[in-house]
């Protein structure tokens, strides 16, 4: 496996439209999809931890939390196919505890998914058009019961269990509205629905059996047990005034107990419904979120209300509204609270609250904040950061600060600080941005708009723009590494832009496509592009052209990146593949195996590559490129990546994607080898101030500095004029309070005087007091004692009778014993008796009953045993019964003596209980005087109904009046409607020529608007034909440059040969002529070029000839006309060179003769003989002398035969050049007119030299 790792670090995005997409772990860490990751945060530390998807998942459909917070189930698409995933939260990292894959049920997708109260069961529902709702056993992967909830290809928005049974589920959707229980294998329904069918958004319990549900009109409904209890409408607010009176009357109404369906009486928000339903658009509730006061719910864009629960009663009322704030830093900011809130989430102690909208935004509140803002609504807050809610077009980074920047089709532009993972400035605009570039420095970006590319400032708090350009749509800018220039994509040319003086420098053309991505190499000397038309350019920017070229046609080409040593090219494309470039050649291709590789990014080290995928996986592999699959896979987004890039120095990959989400990773290498770049100088901390905001705010300090400089003059001033009062207030008081000694000084004296009075007259109180008394103890004491000697009579007479009843007990005990005596006399009797009969049978039947005697024995012992057992039961009952009278008369005893205290207790208790019914009777009045209230309550009620009874029967009259008025309405209707069909009789004539002139001028409408078609696709074949022209003019320049070249060459070689025919008869020189003009004409190195091709270059060569001979074949028919024109200049050439053969073949016959006549000189002249004897040293011991003239001739031979090969060779690469030149577009060969064969003439020249020394 490849030694490069990447981890996740940090999830900017949200994938809003994931169900159920988030909630709380615990009080500080919250669940929320974010790519193909579930990301937990902790909203305190802000740290981030990953919970990976499954490997090859397509889309995450849906998530739910068990209620103990243990297990998360995640619904998603793997390779067309559902699968459930269940994790266990408890574990660190999480581990997948089940999959859910194998299914006997026939499934697209699971929409939706609950856990019951216990966590032990999972409810899972399909998407149409099986929609099946299916009971899960997880942990056994067995499938409990499974029920079809639609027949008409409704979409199910929830399923859910109850708080406290795990039997009871309910199921909402459009037009769906379901109760089930599960009993013996099966899910039944429990309630049917009643009135009409109302799309069903969200739902929540409230309690063990009731349900708030709520509609896409913005109706909420109560349900308990199946059956409707309570239903409102969501009213949008408005600022007039009889939506003001309408909002006062609901509040003085909402104390109003909401009567059921089965009541006749209409409730107010049913009249208010059928009142204000034509006027007021109402809200979709998308959410619903119960908590221990009521519940939550979203009331269209924007806004969340709370209602709460009323006291002793079964209904709701409307208790606060939170609202999302307006964004400043939007383009549009009255609209940019306007989102769809799709998901709500209460903390585990109801302190926060967060919600998830339609944009990918995250916001939160704490709930004790919105009973603080009485009156006026509330306000969320974001909870991390402003995301981006649609793709992220552009992303890029720079080397002096750790910042991020992205532009997204939001039409926004966001700096992010991948350190501090924070947003640093963010602004939205009235265009799309579809690609940006950050400079090295970070002060500055590049940014290119749908109408403009603009140069702009990261200011300190705000994106300026500075410099705007002309070029609509750019698709790809980018700064280079030096920062010097930035180069910009319109359509399929780069422009070149110089960062000082802001001028476009050059512009490179040579795309026939749109480019698709642009890379700068090392040091800023070239630019490679690539794009659509499978075209990879490397561009030399000192010269503008291009250096080199690779052309695949069949390849639309996604990105391109290349080595830190400018080398290699990097490029991915269309055809699953990643190719890796050299000097206009192919060098290796490695497979994607079956995925669409979107981006590519090559580490500064040169070590690492990383490449994103259309699935949104992220690949990394080493340099130099392995064999095939020896990368790691990591499934990081949830659409095709658009962005890869690396920072600086090497630490940190970033990848951007079509979710519009942005991740950070953290990259490792295991083979130990070090990728973190050391800086020499750490980030920057400068940041950009325009002059007139640093003016504005020095002058802003300036008039703060006056104004508190004024306000100090101003406290002085008060402090002056408060110590001067504060000191007269003080001269007042102290005289006040010296007046008011003198004055309680003067009190203090009287009240002493009233004092001593006071004692003496309370001395002579005290002593009456004493004295009376004294009395009073006489006379208490008297009484006192007249009362001991009534109680002691009393006590004589209690002693009495407990005597007497002692005396009583002992009688009914001697009877008892007499009794008793009595009756074991009478038993023993009767048993002695019966024992003798018993002995006498025993003894008449022994003969006969020998073998029974032991039983009857047995029989008798245990007879004898139970009568003694009852006797002695008997004897031990009634001597317990005597024990206790004992204890009771000593009880009785005691209680004599304690009827003495009590006596003394219940004369207390009885003047307690008298008091008691003093303040019951005062207690009966008043309840008296409620029953009578309530009385007259009952009767005011009454009254009330009978006068509602008064207005049903004042309403049916109503009614039958309007019938009446109805039937005379219809019979007018029907004198109308003949009336109706009389004028129709009229009009249809006129219709039909308004029917007909409506045809005439449609059939016009669509000749104009064909007209305008082929005007369009004319003047663009007239652009393609200009384009072609030009290209043709080019071509036609170079091939004449050409023609001119091959002439002058013809004609310089036509010269060297004349000059070489002037030593015809001179061997040697003409050798060393002729072999000049070969070194001169024919060049060794290219022969032997030709002849040791490299294989790669003549299949390269092969290539470009198939591809320019396909460009041939359309441009020959555009140049058979100019070839025409310049066939008679051809045909003159060609006459020319047949008439210069002519003449050499002419001279070199003169040159014959002239060499017969020379021997027949040389014969007839004696001197020549010494002469030819003295020049032979001076030859050397190459040349022959005259005696051996046959030999001499020989060698001539040999030396001639040398040079017709010579020529051969010369004569083929001349006729391979025709050829080429004949290939060339605008070369044409004029038919009918043919050079002489060069060879038959040289061989012609051999014949004429060996005849020579014949003669």
């Amino acid at each position: 496996m490849s030694a490069v790792v990447a981890q996740s670090l940090h999830a900017f995005g949200l994938r809003s439209h994931v169900a159920n997409n988030i909630f709380f772990f615990d009080e500080q860490i919250i669940i929320f999809p974010s790519g193909n990751y579930c990301v937990k945060y902790n909203m305190d530390q802000k740290w981030q931890k990953f919970i990976p998807g499954s490997d090859k998942s397509q889309a995450m459909l849906a998530l739910s939390i068990s209620p103990n917070r243990r297990y998360l189930a995640i619904s998603e698409l793997v390779q067309e196919k559902p699968v459930i995933t269940i994790y266990e939260l408890s574990s660190i990292p999480c581990r997948k505890r089940k999959i859910l894959n194998n299914f006997d049920f026939p499934v697209q997708r699971f929409t939706c998914m609950a856990f019951s109260p216990d966590s032990k069961y999972l409810l899972t529902q399909t998407s149409p058009p099986e929609s099946n709702l299916v009971y899960w056993l997880w942990e056994k992967q067995k499938v409990m019961a499974i029920v079809k909830t639609d027949t008409q290809n409704n979409t199910v928005s929830q399923v859910s269990f109850s708080p406290q049974d795990n039997t009871q589920v309910c199921v909402t959707g459009n037009g769906i509205f379901k109760l089930l229980r599960f009993a013996e294998g099966t899910l039944k329904q429990t309630n049917f629905q009643r009135g009409e069918p109302q799309n069903y958004l969200a739902h929540a319990w409230v309690s063990d059996d009731k349900i708030v549900v709520g509609t896409d009109t913005g109706r909420l409904f109560l349900f308990e047990s199946g059956d409707q209890r309570w239903e409102t409408s969501i009213m949008v607010k408005e600022s007039t005034n009889e939506l003001k009176n309408l909002e006062m009357m609901q509040e003085s109404e909402s104390l109003i107990e909401f009567p059921t369906l089965s009541s006749p009486v209409p409730s107010f928000e049913q009249i208010l419904e059928t009142d204000s339903h034509s006027q007021q658009s109402m809200p979709q509730v998308f959410a619903i979120a119960a908590y221990s006061k009521g519940f939550a719910c979203s009331a269209g864009p924007g806004r969340v209300l709370l209602f709460e629960k009323m006291e002793d009663k079964d209904f709701y009322h409307e208790s606060r509204e939170i609202r999302i704030p307006v964004d400043p830093q939007s383009n549009d900011p009255s609209q940019s609270d306007k989102q769809d809130i799709l998901c709500l989430c209460f903390s585990p102690s109801e302190e926060t609250l967060l919600v998830s909208t339609s944009k990918n935004q995250l916001y939160s509140i704490t709930m004790s904040l919105t009973e603080i803002s009485k009156g006026e609504p509330a306000h969320f807050e974001y909870l991390m950061y402003p995301l981006h809610s649609a793709s992220i077009t552009g992303l890029a980074t720079c080397i002096r600060k750790p910042l991020i920047a992205t532009c997204s089709l939001d039409r926004s532009i966001r700096i992010w600080n991948y350190e501090s993972n924070t947003l640093e400035l963010y602004k939205e605009y009235q265009e799309e941005a579809y690609t940006i570039s950050l400079h090295p420095s970070g002060h500055f970006i590049v940014v290119g708009f749908a109408d403009k590319l603009r140069l702009m400032n990261l200011l300190i708090d705000d994106i300026r723009s500075f410099k705007e350009y002309s070029i609509r749509g750019c698709k790809e800018c980018a700064f280079s590494n030096g920062g010097h220039l930035f180069a910009a994509v319109n359509g399929n040319v780069i422009h070149l832009f110089t960062t000082t003086s802001l001028e476009n420098i050059t512009n490179l053309k040579g795309h026939t496509g749109k480019i698709r991505s642009i890379a700068w190499n090392a040091d800023d000397s070239k630019l490679i592009s690539c794009g659509t038309d499978g075209a990879v350019y490397e561009w030399n920017l000192s010269t503008g052209k291009r250096e080199t070229e690779c052309v695949i046609k069949s390849c639309s080409y996604n990105c391109v990146t290349v080595s830190p040593d400018s080398k290699i090219i990097f490029a991915v494309g269309s055809d699953h593949t990643l190719k890796e470039i050299a000097d206009s050649s192919v060098l290796r291709e490695i497979s994607a195996f079956d995925v669409v590789y979107t981006a590519i990014v090559i580490s500064h080290s040169g070590r690492m590559i990383f490449v994103g995928t259309s699935m949104g996986t992220i690949r990394a592999m080493k340099y130099p490129l392995p064999l095939p699959k020896e990368f790691n896979d990591y499934q990081a987004h949830g659409g095709p990546i658009t962005k890869m890039l690396l920072t600086f120095d090497d630490q940190f990959l970033l990848t951007a994607s079509e979710d519009g989400c942005l991740f950070t990773w953290k990259v490792f290498d295991k083979d130990g080898r070090g990728i973190k770049r050391e800086r020499e100088v750490g980030f920057a901390e400068e940041v950009l101030v325009t002059k007139t905001d640093m003016e504005e705010k020095a002058q802003v300090m300036l008039e703060l500095k006056t104004r508190v400089e004024e306000l100090k003059m101003e406290n002085e001033y008060q402090l002056r004029l408060k110590d001067m009062n504060y000191s007269e207030k003080i001269k007042e008081l102290t005289d006040k309070f010296i007046q008011e000694m003198e004055s309680l000084k003067t009190k203090n004296q009287v009240l002493r005087t009233e004092k001593d009075k006071q004692d003496v007259f309370h001395r002579e109180r005290m002593d009456d007091l004493l004295d009376k008394q004294t009395r009073e103890l006489q006379d208490l004491e008297c009484c006192n004692n007249q009362k001991l000697l009534l109680e002691y009579e009393k006590y004589q007479e209690l002693q009495l009778k407990s005597q007497r009843m002692q005396e009583e007990y002992e009688k009914q005990l001697r009877d008892n014993d007499e009794t008793k005596s009595q009756a074991l006399e009478e038993l023993t009797e009767f048993y002695e008796a019966k024992l003798q009969e018993k002995t006498g049978l025993l003894e008449e039947a022994q003969e006969d009953v020998r073998q029974q005697l032991r039983e009857f024995e047995e029989t008798k012992k245990q007879i004898e045993e139970d009568e003694d057992r009852e006797i002695q039961d008997i004897k031990t009952k009634y001597e317990k019964k005597l024990r206790d009278e004992k204890e009771s008369n000593l009880r009785l005893k005691g209680e004599t003596g304690i009827m003495r205290k009590k006596f003394s207790s219940l004369q207390k208790e009885i003047e307690e209980r008298a008091n008691d019914i003093e303040s019951l009777k005062g207690e009966q009045m008043k309840l008296q005087g409620v029953i009578k209230s309530l009385e007259k309550d009952i009767l005011s009620l009454k009254r009330e109904i009978q006068e509602r009874d008064e207005t049903i029967q004042d309403k049916e009259k109503r009614i039958y009046d309007l019938k009446k008025k109805n039937q005379e309405l219809e019979k007018f209707k029907f004198v109308l409607d003949y009336k109706i069909k009389e004028l129709k009789k009229q009009i249809e004539p006129r219709e039909n020529e308004i029917k007909v002139m409506k045809e005439q001028i449609q059939e016009m409408e669509s000749e104009l608007e064909r007209f305008f078609k082929q005007n369009t696709q004319l003047e663009l074949n007239i652009t393609e034909l200009w384009q072609k022209l030009r290209a043709t003019d080019q071509e036609m320049r170079r091939e004449r440059q050409k023609e001119r070249d091959l002439e002058a060459l013809v004609k310089r070689f036509k010269t060297d040969l004349h000059n070489c025919v002037a030593y015809i008869q001179e061997a040697r020189s003409l050798k060393e002529k002729v072999r000049g003009l070969f070194e001169k004409y024919v060049q060794r190195a290219d022969m032997v070029e030709i002849a040791g091709l490299n294989t790669d270059l003549q299949l390269e060569y092969s290539r470009q000839r198939e591809h320019l001979e396909r460009n041939l074949a359309t441009l020959k028919k555009k140049v058979v006309k100019e070839g025409e024109l310049h066939r008679t200049d051809y045909v003159r050439i060609m006459q020319e060179n047949v008439s210069l053969i002519k003449e050499i073949n002419e001279l070199r016959r003169e040159l014959k003769l002239t060499r017969s006549q020379v021997y027949d000189l040389e014969a007839a002249l004696k001197p020549t003989k010494k002469f030819q004897q003295q020049e032979v040293p001076e030859i050397g011991p190459s040349e022959v002398t005259h005696r051996i003239v046959p030999t001499m001739r020989l060698n001539e031979q040999e030396e001639t035969g040398r040079i017709i090969e010579m020529q051969r060779l010369e004569i083929q690469r001349l006729r391979d050049q025709i050829q080429e030149q004949e290939q060339v577009p605008g070369f044409h060969p004029i038919s009918g007119v043919r050079l002489p064969s060069l060879v038959t003439t040289v061989h012609s020249l051999a014949k004429m030299d060996a005849e020579v020394p014949n003669k």
